[in-house]
């Protein structure tokens, strides 16, 4: 069984999760035996008998793969579209329902929604995108699976988990990821804060608002940039005070699952994609929160992280890769 894996973001221009899903999710094909190329537009001799598309793939390529004998995965990641309230995506629904009656189909196939139900599986990071994929694109619910995102095995070592005194963001400094407004805050709520991370470009306007921030409070905001040394980043988690992401949007965070994975305690923001993976076992902070809200909320996870006990373990890559085979491999049978 060979694999071909498609990607339109190029890995250049957008570092990130992504990058990190797929890149991992190969190698642990590739260990247990899966045969698993890149796309190769340009060679018409590449054959293949499942492409998995991490985005979302037009109808017109989903056809013409079929019609070459293979099957079609999808993996889209809903992050920004799983963090409306629950009346924007009811209103969303509702103009995608009139759109697809009021409109040319030509117009409508761009938008690529016929994709989920033309799709031979789509795979969903949580529950909640999956419920979005049936829900909002109508895919067909035995067609829907959830396989979340897995860590390292460096981060599922054991290790003594020690509290520090600095509460740890892993993250590219990003509005989406407020980064700013958690520094802000820290300073206020003085909750000493190391995020570790970086730009997607040095001249980004918000990533200089954050150093002015570190350089004026030195002692409370650290940065040194990101962290490549994976047993280093492995033991600051587990040396750390609790690990905070405050998002804007987001979808299954793989650095999340790292410092779960160490032990360390969580603050996220109040997602659905959160309440799905982790339930109760982790803090909350409303997404709508401003500074004042965002350093109280800092200032209660900073005391309680001392006694809030450990995330639930999350999947190895390598479990996640077997998880896959066996769905691409109930695709390959069903079409022998």
């Amino acid at each position: 069984m060979k694999v071909l894996f498609d990607c339109h973001v190029a890995f250049q221009l957008a570092h990130g999760g992504q990058q990190i899903q797929i890149e991992q999710t190969k190698r642990a094909l590739e260990a247990i035996g899966v045969e698993v190329e890149y796309l190769r537009w340009w060679d018409d001799t590449q054959r293949g008998d499942v492409l998995h598309h991490f985005g979302r793939l037009s109808e017109t390529l989903i056809r013409l793969a079929q019609q070459k004998g293979m099957k079609v995965v999808l993996t889209e990641l809903l992050g920004g579209m799983g963090a409306r309230s629950p009346l924007a995506l009811h209103a969303q629904w509702f103009v995608m329902r009139a759109m697809e009656i009021c409109l040319p189909e030509m117009f409508t196939a761009r938008m690529g929604w016929n994709s989920f139900r033309l799709a031979d599986a789509c795979i969903a990071l949580t529950g909640w995108e999956a419920h979005l994929m049936r829900r909002m694109f109508r895919a067909p619910g035995e067609r829907v699976q959830v396989l979340p995102n897995g860590v390292e095995e460096v981060f599922l070592a054991p290790g003594e988990r020690r509290c520090g005194e600095w509460l740890v963001t892993t993250a590219s400094i990003l509005p989406v990821k407020r980064i700013v407004e958690t520094a802000r805050a820290a300073v206020v709520a003085e909750t000493p804060y190391w995020v570790i991370g970086k730009p997607f470009a040095e001249d980004d306007a918000y990533y200089h608002e954050f150093l002015e921030i570190q350089r004026a409070h030195p002692r409370l905001v650290r940065y040194e940039g990101a962290v490549a040394d994976r047993t280093a980043l492995a033991r600051i988690y587990r040396e750390a005070r609790g690990f905070v992401l405050l998002s804007c949007w987001e979808t299954l965070s793989i650095s999340a699952l790292e410092a779960a994975a160490c032990g360390c305690p969580l603050l996220l923001s109040k997602l659905p994609w959160a309440h799905t993976v982790f339930g109760d076992t982790v803090s909350y902070c409303p997404r709508t929160a401003g500074d004042a809200g965002i350093a109280a909320a800092l200032r209660r996870f900073y005391d309680a992280a001392p006694q809030i006990p450990a995330p639930p373990r999350p999947l190895s890559w390598e479990e996640v890769g077997r998880k896959l085979r066996a769905i691409y491999k109930s695709l390959v049978v069903s079409a022998a």
